[in-house]
């Protein structure tokens, strides 16, 4: 199981909003900021994703390789798939794949995709 996944983006304070946005459907959102002077030599600052309890994505500010990364996140309904894919799109995403049943994924596989500022793929998933 994964515990957290980091993805270097080129304008952090875009990202934050981005995802700060894109993510609020699923009952996600920036809540905490990791000071990188606290940790070894050469940590950078973070910032972190996820609920009050659970931080389990992050950013960090620098060079971004947006086809480097494809992050699923997992919606609690069909809704929230469609409601996080409006927002990202508002919140300046590029379409990846509309909303939508992806049956050769598996039986109630339902999902969205889009490209956030820097070109990583991202994917709300609600699974019936």
């Amino acid at each position: 199981m994964i515990d957290h996944v980091i993805i270097t983006v080129s304008d952090i304070d875009r990202s934050v909003e981005f995802y700060d946005r894109a993510l609020k459907p699923l009952g996600l959102g920036h809540v905490i900021d990791f000071d990188g002077s606290t940790g070894p030599e050469g940590h950078p600052d973070l910032k972190g994703f996820g609920t009050d309890t659970a931080f389990t994505f992050w950013l960090r500010q620098g060079a971004s390789q947006g086809g480097a990364a494809y992050i699923g996140f997992a919606a609690p309904s069909a809704g929230a798939v469609d409601a996080a894919y409006t927002e990202a799109i508002a919140a300046g995403a590029t379409d990846g794949n509309a909303p939508a049943k992806r049956p050769y994924y598996g039986p109630g596989y339902y999902a969205a995709t889009v490209l956030d500022p820097d070109g990583y793929s991202i994917e709300f998933t609600y699974k019936a």
